[in-house]
């Protein structure tokens, strides 16, 4: 599924809270960003934690997703420039909490952010990442039809597998239904301590289940990781020589030689 003036469309996934999805979005573009590449990072997530991570106030964004998805804005006019060289970002408003209710009874109301990527005229990118919220809702699915991949963000804990299973049939599903280019991109490891006896049994666990699926590159457990949003900056601008910063920019490295760029 190309999309005119877009390079690859990656929806960041998972139903689950807390494992990683906005951290790896916001740092995953801005390594990418650093590597040359041109990003466009989108942030379809009511609590909006990839628009404030990035610096930019929700409440001064004079239209975002929400006004894409109702249709009264376009992708080309709601972009914003980031203070990071060849770094985009299309924001989040605090009205993206009502855009589930108000599409219920829309019609195409599972293809509006494809639509607005069909009708885009604007500056090319090479890569494009969605921020898709904590759950499995019309927003999910939005995104999910409007991407070439799928990434899923995976904490090693207890009850990972159990989650993946469900991601995985709603993945199925999308193909089925509604977009059968859906690709996975990988599963990529989060919050992982190798100290930590259970961290490094989930961790063999999903390798032997799903191989080459899951990137090799993992991320830390890291607290600069954890400061930098309160900050308004990826890592990498928090701390460059933290393990949380090294380590996405090797996934942005190992995302780029998987897709042979």
């Amino acid at each position: 599924m190309k999309h005119q003036g877009f390079g690859p469309v990656t929806a960041v996934a998972n139903q689950k809270g807390g494992v990683g999805k906005t951290t790896t979005s916001i740092n995953l573009a801005a390594s990418l960003a650093a590597l040359d590449q041109k990003v466009l990072l989108i942030d379809l997530d009511p609590q909006g934690n990839s628009t404030s991570g990035l610096g930019v106030d929700q409440q001064e964004v004079e239209s975002g997703t929400y006004d894409i998805l109702m249709g009264e804005s376009s992708i080309a006019s709601s972009i914003v420039k980031t203070e990071y060289e060849n770094l985009f970002l299309l924001p989040a408003t605090r009205d993206l909490s009502g855009a589930e209710v108000e599409l219920v009874n829309a019609s195409g109301r599972e293809q509006r952010m494809k639509d607005a990527f069909t009708a885009y005229q604007g500056d090319a990118f090479d890569h494009v990442f969605i921020d898709c919220p904590p759950a499995l809702s019309l927003l999910t699915v939005n995104a999910l039809t409007a991407s070439d991949y799928i990434m899923v963000t995976l904490q090693t804990e207890f009850y990972a597998m159990e989650g993946l299973t469900q991601l995985m049939d709603t993945i199925r599903r999308i193909r089925r239904g509604l977009n059968p280019e859906l690709n996975m991109e990988g599963i990529l490891l989060t919050m992982v301590d190798r100290r930590n006896n259970l961290s490094t049994q989930v961790e063999q666990d999903v390798r032997a289940y799903f191989g080459s699926q899951v990137y090799e590159s993992v991320i830390p457990r890291n607290v600069r990781l954890s400061e930098a949003p309160s900050f308004g900056v990826p890592v990498m601008y928090h701390d460059l020589k933290s393990k949380g910063a090294q380590a996405y920019l090797e996934v942005a490295q190992e995302l780029m030689h998987r897709r042979a760029i």
